[in-house]
């Protein structure tokens, strides 16, 4: 499959416009924070703003892909943009309204705590939703979705951390793709709370620097090629506690309208980046199923933001139904049985149609955070 792959890299840069970077080093007359990245910088144009909608115009000029993070206290994600390419840009747009001391960070290669800066917001605001009932109504109903995801996200994780803990090997392996359903479908929110996401989701070759490699894919790795270890109960365990907090915090998490509009793009960029590639899920090959569950997630998300977005821009809606649906239409061509196929089992052909679904999807679903916060 490596021919594939590359060919698949190759589309899913095209998808991932969520890069980072930054174009030039000062602000532009629309009020937006130039942010250039370098493979050891993070030139940042200003470093305080006021309250409310925050934009960083984000250039990277190295020679690695990078990321673009602002953080709240605690390393909370307020918002991201992943996977920016060597010469690539991309607008991040946060809905702050708390003032305080914030961070910004460049992460070059993807990996470690970033290059880091301080970043001050200060005055009051009201939040977006205060004098908007749709966009407090698309919240509202993202949190409702959020909750049911992460109610079944426990009980099956439980039910795979019991198979696992029994020994019952391909029980365990029936379990893996589907409470990973429920973690991909609401992944932008579970990412928000520091380390936790890579404890529970990290790849043995992208974890951070000193962490152990447990969670799902270690899991994963036992099941499908290693054999279960000593301590895969063990593994199953804290993977179970992990998903106890996330859960936890997942239900009472504040999301703005600009979040749910940024995690709908990050979850096709999962996809692009992993799921259509094949590299997520590398030993059991259900990526479809994640690739699937993403999909989902995101549709989720642009549900609850509809009636905003319609409000001021109804081709932009009708560009994005059509997108997903030929997506769907793409992915479930797929379906074998109650799941997938496995990842293996693509045709070239069948994978290039896939990333230029996602590709084409991509693109309306990046403009849809600008829409929900303007004026």
């Amino acid at each position: 499959m490596a021919t594939v792959r590359k060919a698949v890299v190759i589309l899913g840069s095209l998808a991932v416009l969520a890069a980072c970077g930054n174009g030039g080093t000062s602000g532009d007359a629309s009020g937006n924070i130039a942010v250039e990245a370098t493979d050891d910088a993070c030139k940042v144009a200003k470093t305080e703003a006021a309250t409310g909608n925050v934009t960083f115009e984000v250039t990277n000029r190295g020679s690695k892909v990078t990321e673009f993070y602002l953080y709240a206290e605690g390393d909370r994600i307020l918002g991201e943009v992943e996977n920016i390419g060597p010469g690539l840009s991309r607008k991040l747009i946060v809905e702050v309204t708390e003032s305080g001391k914030f961070q910004t960070a460049c992460k070059p290669g993807m990996k470690g705590d970033g290059i880091r800066g301080d970043f001050r917001v200060t005055g009051a605001s009201s939040k977006s939703t205060d004098g908007n009932a749709l966009l407090a109504d698309a919240t509202r109903s993202y949190q409702r979705y959020v909750t049911s995801q992460a109610d079944q996200l426990l009980v099956k994780t439980e039910e795979f951390v019991n198979a696992v803990k029994a020994g019952k090997v391909d029980d365990a392996k029936a379990l893996f793709p589907v409470s990973r359903t429920y973690w991909e479908r609401i992944e932008p929110v579970a990412e928000s709370f520091g380390d936790l996401d890579p404890k529970i989701d990290g790849r043995e070759d992208v974890i951070e620097e000193g962490m152990a490699f447990t969670g799902y894919h270690r899991l994963e790795k036992d099941l499908w090629s290693s054999g279960l270890q000593a301590d895969s109960g063990k593994i199953a365990d804290d993977l179970l506690t992990d998903v106890k907090e996330i859960v936890s915090k997942a239900k009472t998490v504040e999301l703005t309208p600009v979040q749910l509009a940024n995690g709908a793009k990050e979850l096709l960029d999962e996809v692009a980046t992993g799921k259509i590639t094949g590299e997520e899920d590398r030993y059991s090959h259900t990526d479809l199923w994640d690739f699937r569950a993403n999909v989902d997630g995101s549709q989720a998300a642009i549900a609850a933001l509809r009636p905003a977005v319609e409000q001021k821009d109804k081709a932009l809606v009708s560009t994005l139904d059509a997108k997903f649906k030929a997506l769907d239409e793409a992915l479930e061509k797929q379906r074998k049985g109650d799941g997938f196929k496995s990842y293996t089992e693509l045709s070239q052909d069948e994978v290039k149609s896939l990333a230029e679904a996602v590709d084409a999807l991509g693109e309306p679903v990046s403009k849809v955070a600008e829409v929900v916060s303007a004026k």
